[in-house]
């Protein structure tokens, strides 16, 4: 086992060979990939949106399978455990048959969830639970959600009204019967071009924006006095509003600095909460996005369609 199919980056492209399987240091594990979640940052790190990245790297973000060698300094997790993981861009990702993950980051996975719903939900559901933790209060405030028919902005959703937020959502109008289903009061068509006077008279204790920081921006105004900007996507470099207004806080998610900035406590307190909505998950309370498979020889067809058409499918590559 000293070599392994993987994606290699080059040139702003990705192709299928072959690369040495990575050696694991005292705190991380190899883990063998059974299902490995595509998720929008793959593309736009591929293409080089994100910054640039050596030759051969492998991208990918997500992954789910077994551990077959831990470090040794590892001392909570075993060989043969089940795990899912969020990966550090730093280093090589997911889309290959091995991957190297730091033992902080591995979430165990519930016995009754399958190794392709364990895959969908690292990425967007632990940045769906960090953009939530911004808000000091949830219960019974109104709150939009902009950008809701996508992975992260639908775990968003979820974990609101599970917390008795009064949810107003802008997503594609074939996304609205599955949000109205997990409790959003209101939806609106982001394909009508006046869709933000439709909430002029509306004010919001909180708006989060899945788009980017120009659309964040605009959503600024909706918000009430001392109300809450959550870009997730993107981050707002200026206040959009007036100096002492309506002194909205502005918040910015990056859920993958953390490899690099978070302590282990805080880690451990992410991961804790990522194995509570695991766990829910398992149980159906909180419910995953529509899920397509694909072979792993197929990821960048996968790649292709979710940049051109993100209609609100999560593409989930499988191992042979």
């Amino acid at each position: 086992m000293s070599h392994m199919n993987a994606w290699l980056w080059n040139n702003n492209e990705i192709t299928l060979a072959t690369k040495a399987v990575p050696t694991i240091g005292d705190y991380s594990v190899l883990v063998k990939n059974t299902a490995i979640g595509i998720n929008p940052v793959d593309w736009k790190l591929i293409e080089g949106n994100l910054g640039s990245l050596s030759q051969d790297y492998i991208p990918g973000v997500d992954g789910t399978g077994t551990i077959i060698a831990v470090g040794e300094k590892v001392q909570h997790l075993e060989i043969g455990a089940r795990v899912t993981y969020h990966t550090d861009l730093r280093r090589d990702g997911s889309f290959s048959e091995y991957t190297a993950v730091d033992a902080r980051a591995l979430l165990p996975v519930p016995s009754c969830v399958n190794n392709v719903a364990a895959a969908a939900f690292p990425c967007p559901g632990l940045t769906a639970l960090q953009a939530i933790q911004k808000l000091p209060e949830i219960i019974g405030q109104r709150i939009l959600v902009n950008g809701a028919g996508g992975a992260v902005g639908n775990f968003i959703c979820q974990l609101l009204t599970q917390q008795g937020a009064k949810v107003y959502v802008v997503a594609s109008a074939k996304r609205h019967e599955v949000l109205k289903q997990i409790g959003v009061i209101q939806c609106i068509d982001y394909h009508n071009k006046n869709w933000l006077n439709e909430l002029s008279t509306t004010r919001f204790f909180a708006a989060f924006d899945m788009v980017n920081g120009e659309s964040a921006a605009k959503l600024a105004p909706l918000l009430e006095y001392y109300g809450h900007l959550i870009s997730v996507q993107d981050r707002v470099d200026s206040s959009p509003i007036a100096p002492f207004t309506t002194s909205i806080s502005i918040h910015e998610i990056a859920l993958a600095a953390l490899h690099a900035y978070g302590t282990n406590a805080q880690w451990h307190k992410l991961i804790q909460g990522g194995i509570a909505l695991l766990k829910q998950i398992e149980i159906g309370q909180l419910t995953l996005p529509s899920i397509k498979t694909v072979p792993f020889n197929k990821i960048d067809s996968a790649l292709e369609k979710l940049k051109t058409n993100n209609d609100g499918t999560k593409y989930i590559a499988v191992m042979d």
